[in-house]
């Protein structure tokens, strides 16, 4: 006797959805790896979203129907950036400062990226972002929003922290980590050892970072005292 499919209206629910939610994100991701492929090979401004449909073997409106916009497929995962940064600073301990919270995070980016094949590696984000001077005003715009999302935690956790210089204060931020971005994305470029542009950034970032750190705590404790 053979083995009989179940009709999908016998599978529960939760495991149709379950089903239905891994094959749209095997999708993203295998749309996302063809556009890196694409954006690797010709450079951003010459891949097209049909381009990027011919390559992952679809109809170019199955692109659209997951990445509405061109530059989205190179900021895939941005609003999950964006959020990790916020909940990074909204969570983080309290004898812990923004920077430091988010510290993290930034030497975490730069193993992984610094870590990924360098073939590859060129049609990502830090790459993209340097040679491309279309894509680098999406991705301005997204450290834009990004400022915003820290600014906001900060509003939270340090409510006697001017709002003008919580906003000053994220910005100092989120203009550090894009500075580690364009030297990974320039080195990717270039071709550098990246095991040694690792090394000299986790350094950079410490010092950018820790600074930054300080700078808070001042800031801090003055907003503090201002109260009594």
């Amino acid at each position: 006797m053979t083995d009989q499919v179940p009709a999908t209206d016998q599978v529960p629910v939760s495991e149709q959805l379950g089903r239905r939610e891994r094959n749209k994100l095997e999708m993203r991701r295998r749309l996302a790896t063809a556009a890196a492929q694409l954006f690797m090979e010709r450079g951003y401004d010459a891949v097209s979203m049909s381009d990027v449909a011919a390559a992952a073997k679809v109809a170019e409106q199955t692109v659209y129907n997951y990445f509405p916009t061109k530059p989205q497929l190179v900021l895939d995962r941005a609003d999950d950036f964006r959020e990790r940064s916020r909940m990074a600073v909204l969570d983080r301990d309290p004898a812990l400062t923004p920077a430091e919270a988010l510290g993290v995070q930034v030497h975490e980016d730069i193993d992984r990226f610094t870590s990924r094949a360098t073939s590859f590696a060129r049609g990502e984000f830090p790459a993209q972002s340097v040679e491309s001077e279309t894509f680098r005003r999406y991705a301005l715009e997204f450290r834009e929003q990004q400022g915003d999302a820290i600014a906001e935690a900060i509003g939270v956790t340090d409510p006697t922290v001017n709002r003008l210089v919580a906003r000053a204060h994220a910005s100092a931020l989120v203009t550090v980590i894009q500075a580690v971005t364009d030297r990974i994305g320039a080195a990717i470029l270039s071709g550098a050892d990246l095991t040694t542009v690792a090394r000299d950034l986790h350094k950079d970032a410490t010092i950018a970072l820790t600074d930054a750190a300080e700078s808070f705590r001042s800031t801090a404790a003055r907003s503090r005292s201002s109260l009594h």
